[in-house]
């Protein structure tokens, strides 16, 4: 029996560099278009972009760069810390080799523990997750406000127990993840003061089924939040993609991970 894993990388507790992922970017940079690129995998346009938003709200820096305008109508470029990520990547998977070679001749593969282990495992189905730094803690009698720093210059709270403060080791400077359901995100026709969170963006992509709309908001600096919403609300409030809007979330939403 040969053993055998594909090599993932995580960031801030968060799935960041897939197999798949790493293909695709090498397939952007081979071919300047990402749904060139997105056939060449193989995956889904949408897909692929995802991918990329993934990648970039999780970094500290972008990996994808994407240009408009210009003669030829714009493109889609790895950057220089994305081109750094494919070469550490190349060394690790070299390495990760390496060790399964080593596994496979001293661990008995038949006993079923791996089987066991890959259980432990877990992925958190929440489509916004993204990368803040913790600018304040203030801590109450039951609850804790957790004041977050967004790659945009914008401000998010989260308020979470005391008991998960301390276990997840919660400090003034580190980064955190930043977690939100997309049905807890709302649009907002004006500042409510109901909302502890009130980010301002713009919409970038809005999907379509026979009973809800799945909007995509850019943030800022590669940041982006997703919200379901109702398909009568796309008229009522007149969204549509280009438009600047208002986003709301209640602090109590958003969870914390590290």
């Amino acid at each position: 029996m040969e053993l055998s894993s594909t090599l993932s990388l995580e960031m801030f507790g968060e799935p960041f560099l897939l197999e798949k992922r790493i293909r695709l970017l090498h397939a952007i940079r081979e071919h300047g278009s990402i749904s060139k690129a997105a056939k060449a995998v193989p995956m889904s346009y949408k897909s692929a972009w995802e991918a990329v938003d993934a990648m970039n709200a999780l970094s500290p820096e972008p990996i994808v760069y994407r240009e408009t305008g210009g003669k030829d109508g714009g493109g889609t470029t790895v950057t220089a810390y994305g081109e750094r990520l494919l070469e550490t990547y190349a060394v690790l998977k070299e390495e990760h080799q390496r060790f399964l070679e080593r596994l496979s001749h001293v661990t008995d593969l038949e006993t079923g523990t791996f089987k066991t282990i890959g259980r432990l495992g877990m992925q958190i189905s929440a489509r916004n997750q993204i990368q803040a730094e913790v600018k304040e803690v203030i801590h109450g009698e039951v609850n804790t406000r957790i004041v977050l720093l967004l790659k945009s210059g914008q401000i998010l709270y989260s308020i979470i127990t005391k008991e998960a403060v301390e276990d997840l080791r919660i400090e003034v400077g580190q980064i955190v993840t930043a977690i939100c359901k997309s049905s807890n995100v709302v649009v907002l026709s004006e500042p409510d003061e109901a909302f502890d969170n009130r980010l301002e963006g713009k919409v970038v992509q809005l999907e379509k089924d026979s009973i809800n709309v799945k909007m995509v908001v850019d943030i800022g600096n590669h940041d982006r939040v997703v919200s379901v919403l109702p398909l009568e609300a796309l008229g009522a409030m007149g969204l549509e993609e280009g438009r600047d809007i208002m986003l709301g979330i209640e602090a109590k939403n958003i969870m914390l991970g590290r």
